[in-house]
């Protein structure tokens, strides 16, 4: 096989990205746009030449593989359908709801010889800025993401934990360890029935700890991270550019030459993947991790909330 046959599962803002990398990729044969609304999926497969289908069974049989841009209420199911089907997957984060079923697809996945990728774009950023190459396990890793609500209600189906806090929770894992041993959480609902603000905090069995902050409901947009080594720390500011570094490591802010494109390199790394041309660059076992934490943490808010 020289060309994947890919299909788009979502006819939304992100199923329209994905579209996009599908029918520019040298690798890949984009053959449909797959949505509930017939109506929305056709008109999207006009743009690309291709064919609209409300019909998930018969989408997925001219499709070697998927890519799965819906809303997270329903990746599980499509994912397992589509891998039922033998097909590959890639699907936008997270993975899952629950810890439990984001390891059964990795698990089914695998044994089916598929290849089951996550949408985790954000390790593109920190491998090309280089934070994930630093040696040391940090003690201390802080992140904050916040914005206004997003237009139309996007991502609405769950709260700001699994649409927003779920990157800084990968990211987290990656460098901190999959398991931790403590969380706390706190937020609260502001303009949709899920919860909108949310801060957690995890701690590890060496003392480390991840603190969190997610808001889909602040007036102005902020997104920041610190973290502290045994030898210095990293303070970056993603919108403004800034970097304080005080360890010995090499950490770049300006990546633009490197990495143009995360979504694209995401998307071309699982079409390689999926031609045995390469490993995927986010295989779905390494990112059970951030699910279980994300479950965690949204029971301790809950738990808390009236």
């Amino acid at each position: 096989m020289t060309k994947l046959k890919v299909g788009v599962a979502g006819a939304g803002v992100f199923g329209n990205y994905h579209a996009q990398k599908a029918a520019a990729s040298a690798r890949a044969d984009l053959m449909g746009i797959f949505d509930v609304d017939l109506a929305r999926a056709e008109k999207l497969a006009e743009t690309f030449g291709t064919k609209g289908y409300s019909d998930y069974a018969e989408f997925l049989k001219v499709c070697d593989a998927v890519v799965i841009a819906v809303p997270a209420t329903w990746h599980e199911s499509l994912a397992r359908q589509a891998i039922e089907a033998h097909c590959h997957v890639l699907v936008e984060k997270p993975l899952a709801l629950s810890g439990v079923a984001a390891r059964d697809l990795a698990d089914e996945a695998a044994a089916r010889g598929r290849i089951l990728q996550v949408g985790h774009q954000e390790r593109f950023v920190a491998n090309a800025m280089g934070v994930l190459a630093i040696p040391e396990v940090p003690l201390l890793v802080e992140s904050v993401r916040s914005g206004p609500a997003a237009p139309g209600g996007r991502a609405g189906d769950v709260s700001v934990i699994w649409d927003l806090m779920i990157h800084d929770l990968d990211l987290a894992a990656m460098m901190l360890g999959r398991e931790f041993t403590g969380v706390e959480a706190a937020g609260r609902r502001v303009h949709s029935s899920h919860i909108d603000e949310a801060e957690a905090v995890f701690t590890y069995a060496d003392g480390g700890k991840a603190k969190l902050r997610a808001s889909r409901a602040a007036e102005l947009r902020e997104r920041t991270m610190r973290v502290v080594y045994p030898s210095g720390e990293i303070d970056i500011d993603f919108l403004t550019r800034k970097l304080k570094n005080t360890t010995p490591y090499e950490v770049r802010v300006d990546i633009a030459a490197e990495l143009p494109d995360p979504l694209g390199a995401a998307d071309e790394g699982f079409y390689a993947a999926c031609l045995g041309l390469a490993r995927s660059p986010v295989p779905a076992h390494g990112t059970v991790a951030a699910v279980a934490m994300a479950q965690a943490a949204e029971a301790a808010v809950l738990a808390g909330v009236r």
